[in-house]
């Protein structure tokens, strides 16, 4: 069974940078109707499509299946989809942790999120200095509803902390 515990943050400033070991551009659009169901994801980093599937199952653990797929067959799904979102992902080790920092292009910029996966939820996390605010459960902020509500649309009350 594939679980994925991941904690997501927004930023508060730009000392993340100076923690970064590598950078990709990624693609990634959807062929789900609703958060709450299956999550069906179809994702491009410039070399590989794969495809995943996640389910959330409780607080911040999902269930996530991925699987490479062939770049014609992505190519052919990807060109029928419109819910794309466009990122740059950074990978950072801080205190022998893996951290992910992305940065949203388009109708998503200047949105920039951290991530990050433990190995459970009771996990204690030290934040780093960049760490603004827990937005861990804000479905507004997911990747999927980013897609069908770009972040340049959002009103100011979308801001703060409480759900829409």
């Amino acid at each position: 069974m594939a679980l994925e515990i991941e904690r997501r943050f927004l930023l508060k400033n730009d000392n993340w940078k100076e923690f970064i070991t590598k950078k990709i551009i990624i693609e990634q659009a959807y062929l789900s109707k609703s958060l709450d169901d299956w999550i069906i994801r179809l994702r491009f980093t410039g070399k590989d499509f794969k495809i995943a599937l996640k389910k959330n199952i409780k607080s911040f653990t999902n269930f996530e299946f991925e699987y490479s797929i062939p770049r014609s067959d992505g190519e052919q799904i990807m060109s029928n989809l419109t819910n794309i979102i466009k990122k740059e992902r950074f990978f950072l080790e801080i205190e022998k942790k893996s951290w992910i920092i992305d940065c949203f292009k388009e109708k998503n910029y200047p949105l920039e999120v951290a991530e990050i996966e433990l190995p459970n939820e009771e996990e204690t996390l030290k934040l780093p200095s960049f760490i603004a605010k827990e937005i861990t459960g804000l479905r507004h902020y997911s990747n999927f509803s980013l897609s069908k509500k770009p972040f340049s649309e959002w009103k100011e009350g979308l801001f703060d902390n409480s759900e829409k």
